[in-house]
C-alpha cells in the first residue's frame, strides 16, 4: 500500500469524507471541510500510523494531501 493510500484511509475514516474526495490535490479546509479540532486529530491519527512525530509548526502549514504524504515520504 502506498503512502497516500495509507493517508487517504486514515482522512476518510478521521473526516468521514467520501474517498472520492480525497485526492493528492484536495485541501484539507477548502475541499475535504475539516475544521481546525479535526485537523488535530487528523495529524494524529497519521503521526500514529506511521511512527512518526510532526511537529505544530509544520502541522499549521499543511493544507494540502500531497504536503502530509510528501512529509512522510521525507521524515519516515
Amino acid at each position: 500500500m502506498t503512502t497516500f493510500e495509507r493517508v487517504k484511509n486514515i482522512i476518510v475514516d478521521s473526516l468521514s469524507c467520501d474517498a472520492d474526495q480525497v485526492t493528492l490535490e484536495a485541501n484539507l479546509k477548502e475541499d475535504l471541510d475539516a475544521d481546525s479540532l479535526e485537523a488535530v486529530e487528523l495529524i494524529m491519527a497519521i503521526e500514529d500510523e506511521f511512527g512518526i512525530e510532526i511537529p505544530d509548526e509544520v502541522s499549521t502549514t499543511i493544507s494540502t494531501v500531497q504536503q502530509i504524504v510528501d512529509y512522510i515520504d521525507q521524515n519516515a
